[in-house]
C-alpha cells in the first residue's frame, strides 16, 4: 500500500489551489482525476473572469486553468490522469482505477494523511418526451466539445435555461458556429446576470420565458423541438406549444454537488437548495464531520469558481497545518483573511443568500458535531 501525506480528488479549481497551499508549505500532495488534463472546469470557460485583481478579473478562465497547473507542478505537486478514484474507506485509504483507454489499468490503494474532496457537481436533467434522443445533452457537455474538443454539437441549438450556464454556452456556441434557435426559460425573468443576457439579445436570439420543453421529434436524433408556455405551477398549458427546427438540445438547468464519495466514508450531510441539494456539513477548515476529510469548490454547495478557488486554499492551509507544515497562527491568520475574500464574493443581490446558507451549514456542523472532531 502507497502513503501519501495528502491525496486530493479531482483537479479543478478547488482541488489545484488546495494543492498549491499545502505544496508550497511542504506538504507531499497528490492529485487524481479521471480527466485527460488539469484543470476542471477552468478549461471551458474562455471568457473572462469577473471581480477584482484578487479574483483574476479580466482573466479567461483558460489561462487561469493554465497558471494553476503551472504552480502545482513548478510546487511539487504530483498528478494522476486518467484516474480514478472507485472508494474511499475508512482510516483514510483511497482505492484508485489508475489508467484508461490504451494504458494498462492498475487498482492501487493509498493511505493518505488527509483527504481533499474536490469533486465539483454535475449537470440537473430536465426530462420530457425524447429526452434520451441522440442531440439531447447538458449545457456543459456542449461548452466541452465547442471549447475543449473543438468539435461542433451539432448547427442548430435550443437551449434550456437562463442562469449564467445557459446565458454563456449559448454565446460561446455561436462564436464556434452554431446558430442558437432559441433560448427557453421556464421561471418569467431571466436567471443569469443582464450583461451576458444582452449579448444574446443583441445577437437576436429569442428568449422564451415562461415556457418549458415538452417534446423532441426526429427519427434517429433531434430534428424539431417544442416548447409550451407555463402557468404558475410551471406546468404546460395545452395550445401553446411552438415548434422550431433543430438538430440540438442543450440544458442548462442548473448544477448538484458530487458528493458520491463523501457518502462513501459516511460524512455528514445537511440539505440546502441555495447550494444546489445535499452536501457535506464541514467547519471554516471545510474540514468534514470526518476527522481529516475536507472539502472544497461545487461539492461544499454550486456557487463558481473564484468561490471554489479560495475554499481550496483554505482546505490545503487546513491540511498542511493539521500535518505540522504550517503554525496555527499563521494558518489562522492567512484563513480568516481568505474568509473575508469569500464574504466579499457572496455580497449583492446574487450573493446575500449564500452568504446567509453558508452560515448556516457553519452552525449545523457547530450543532451536530461540536468539538468532538475538530482539535
Amino acid at each position: 500500500m502507497l502513503e501519501k501525506e495528502i491525496v486530493i480528488i479531482g483537479a479543478g479549481p478547488a482541488g489545484l489551489s488546495a494543492s498549491i497551499e499545502a505544496s508550497r508549505a511542504g506538504a507531499k500532495v497528490l492529485i487524481v482525476d479521471s480527466n485527460i488534463k488539469p484543470g476542471g472546469q477552468l478549461f471551458k470557460q474562455i471568457h473572462k473572469f469577473f471581480g477584482s485583481s484578487a479574483h483574476k478579473s479580466g482573466t479567461r478562465g483558460i489561462n487561469i486553468g493554465k497558471d494553476l497547473v503551472s504552480q502545482a507542478e513548478e510546487n511539487g505537486v504530483e498528478i494522476w490522469l486518467r484516474s480514478t478514484v472507485i472508494g474511499l474507506f475508512p482510516g483514510n485509504k483511497v482505492g484508485i482505477e489508475r489508467g484508461g483507454d490504451n494504458e494498462k489499468k492498475e487498482l492501487i490503494t493509498i493511505k493518505a494523511g488527509k483527504i481533499i474532496i474536490a469533486t465539483g457537481a454535475s449537470e440537473n436533467a430536465v426530462r420530457f418526451k425524447g429526452w434520451t434522443k441522440p442531440g439531447v445533452m447538458g449545457a456543459g457537455a456542449a461548452q466541452t466539445m465547442v471549447n475543449v474538443n473543438y468539435v461542433r454539437p451539432g448547427n442548430k441549438v435550443v437551449m434550456v435555461g437562463s442562469g449564467n450556464v445557459g446565458l454563456i454556452v449559448s454565446y460561446q456556441l455561436m462564436q464556434a458556429g452554431c446558430e442558437v434557435a432559441a433560448l427557453v426559460e421556464a421561471a418569467p425573468k431571466i436567471g443569469g446576470y443582464a450583461v451576458h443576457a444582452a449579448k444574446i439579445r443583441r445577437a437576436g436570439v429569442p428568449i422564451y420565458v415562461k415556457h418549458t420543453i415538452t417534446e423532441v421529434r426526429g427519427k434517429d436524433r433531434v430534428e424539431e423541438v417544442i416548447i409550451s408556455e407555463v402557468n404558475e405551477k410551471f406546468e404546460p398549458i395545452h395550445g401553446t406549444e411552438k415548434s422550431i427546427k433543430a438538430d440540438v438540445v442543450a440544458i442548462g438547468a442548473g448544477l448538484k454537488p458530487s458528493i458520491e464519495l463523501a457518502r462513501l466514508l459516511n460524512c455528514e450531510l445537511t440539505f440546502n437548495p441555495v447550494f444546489g441539494g445535499n452536501i457535506p456539513i464541514h467547519n471554516k477548515d471545510m474540514e468534514t464531520s470526518n476527522e481529516g476529510v475536507y472539502i472544497a469548490g461545487d461539492v461544499t454547495g454550486v456557487e463558481e469558481a473564484n468561490t471554489a478557488l479560495e475554499e481550496g486554499r483554505i482546505a490545503g492551509i487546513s491540511a498542511a497545518n493539521k500535518l505540522g507544515y504550517i503554525d496555527d497562527d499563521t494558518a489562522n491568520i492567512n484563513k480568516e483573511e481568505i474568509w473575508k475574500r469569500l464574504k466579499g464574493l457572496r455580497l449583492g443581490p446574487f450573493g446575500e443568500r449564500r452568504l446567509a446558507a453558508k452560515k448556516q451549514i457553519l452552525d449545523e456542523y457547530e450543532t451536530r458535531i461540536g468539538k468532538t472532531i475538530c482539535k
